[in-house]
């Protein structure tokens, strides 16, 4: 069993992470495809990522494990691929070799890739990034609008339920085998493994690439990350309808801002995402607000807007909504 130890800090620095993580869902679909007995809604997706898995890819199988539970410093929490791959280079030597050690006593025998990337052997990190560029390409890139648009919908879902029924439920409610002890959250898992949190916090991160048992990352610096199972995992996320009952009902601007602001965001944000005027932003979310369907709050210059538990449930109703395209995406499955 896992045993995370929240203090006080910890509790007040639980937060849920803003968008998903390329190079953690890299690390987890990895994983996933070389499981034996892997979960069936992935069966017919394993056999064809595996099929079609470039060469240039093929390294990442010695240096991740199918339990999931592969080097820290190469799943970062990024909000894009280059952006992760700094930090994987960044990584200070002592943790990457600390952390392959680790990999290969658990799950892994080193090999002598392996090997020079511990002595940080240049040839052996280029074929690393390579790796990682080639395997994203493969396996993340044709999913990505999916992947997101699915995170977006079980963000906004969890974020409601925390506001209905507080951190505790939220956490516990996250995937079954979860259930807390006074302080201590306890994850069912065969791994028995104390976690002190130590005023570090902790983000809550869905993966719909994974459909293993939650994990716990605990990084040099930062937060720790939770990882557990999205609701609605990648197979069965769905493309875009070509209807859109909250466009007809709203207008397509208007649907597709409401759809933005399941996170929250700004009036400058909403106007650059959308490619729309400052002050044609600033009416449509007046307009939403008159509605109540999100609410405003003004930081300084800036004026922040988000979602209501009404606007919320206006798009759960009709399927989560793209924005990059206002058509709606069905709701989670589970």
């Amino acid at each position: 069993m896992l045993r995370v130890h929240f203090t006080p800090d910890d509790l007040l620095q639980v937060t849920l992470a803003p968008a998903p993580a390329p190079l953690m869902e890299l690390v987890l679909a990895t994983a996933m495809l070389q499981q034996q007995d892997i979960d069936p809604v992935f069966r017919r997706w394993q056999h064809r990522s595996l099929r079609t898995l470039p060469r240039a890819a093929h390294p990442l199988l010695d240096l991740i494990p199918p339990t999931g539970k592969g080097p820290l410093f190469l799943d970062p929490l990024s909000r894009g691929l280059d952006d992760g791959l700094d930090q994987v280079r960044a990584s200070p030597a002592a943790f990457v070799q600390a952390d392959l050690k680790r990999v290969c006593a658990a799950d892994r025998m080193p090999t002598a890739w392996t090997i020079r990337l511990a002595q940080r052997d240049r040839d052996a990190w280029q074929i690393l990034h390579n790796g990682v560029r080639a395997g994203h390409d493969a396996l993340l890139v044709p999913a990505w609008e999916r992947i997101t648009s699915g995170f977006d919908t079980e963000r906004a879902w969890r974020t409601q339920n925390l506001a209905r029924h507080g951190l505790r439920q939220m956490l516990a409610g996250l995937t079954h085998g979860i259930r807390w002890s006074g302080t201590v959250l306890e994850i069912c898992s065969p791994e028995h493994r104390e976690i002190h949190l130590a005023g570090r916090g902790i983000t809550v991160l869905p993966s719909a690439c994974w459909a293993g048992r939650p994990l716990i990352g605990v990084y040099p610096h930062g937060p720790a990350v939770l990882v557990y199972p999205a609701v609605t995992p990648l197979p069965l996320l769905e493309e875009p309808s070509a209807t859109d009952p909250v466009a007809a009902l709203l207008g397509r601007t208007r649907a597709a801002i409401l759809a933005l602001l399941t996170r929250q965001r700004t009036t400058t944000d909403v106007a650059r995402e959308l490619d729309i005027s400052k002050s044609s932003a600033s009416e449509h979310t007046k307009a939403l607000r008159h509605a109540r369907l999100i609410v405003s709050q003004r930081e300084g210059q800036a004026v922040w807007h988000t979602c209501t538990p009404l606007g919320l449930g206006l798009i759960g109703s009709a399927g989560p909504i793209s924005p990059g395209t206002c058509n709606p995406v069905p709701p989670a499955q589970g």
